[in-house]
């Protein structure tokens, strides 16, 4: 019982540690921004998230608003 418990543990070990070799291998430690709005190539195509493009479409509308208003 002690046997399969102790191969057990270090199965689980050996998956931790293989799961890791990204993060410990990665210059500096740090990954690139996976948001949509921060990827350079969504940038070129001028692609945003929706929350984003929402939000600016909302203000858009609330500008134009205000100056009929006027």
């Amino acid at each position: 019982m002690a046997k399969q418990i102790l191969i057990v543990i270090i199965i689980i070990a050996a998956c931790v540690a293989l799961l890791c070799v990204r993060i410990i291998l990665q210059k500096n430690g740090k990954f690139s921004s996976e948001h949509i709005s921060q990827n350079k190539r969504m940038k070129q195509d001028h692609i945003h998230c929706a929350t984003s493009q929402d939000r600016e479409t909302r203000n858009k509308a609330h500008k134009k608003l205000q100056v009929n208003q006027l």
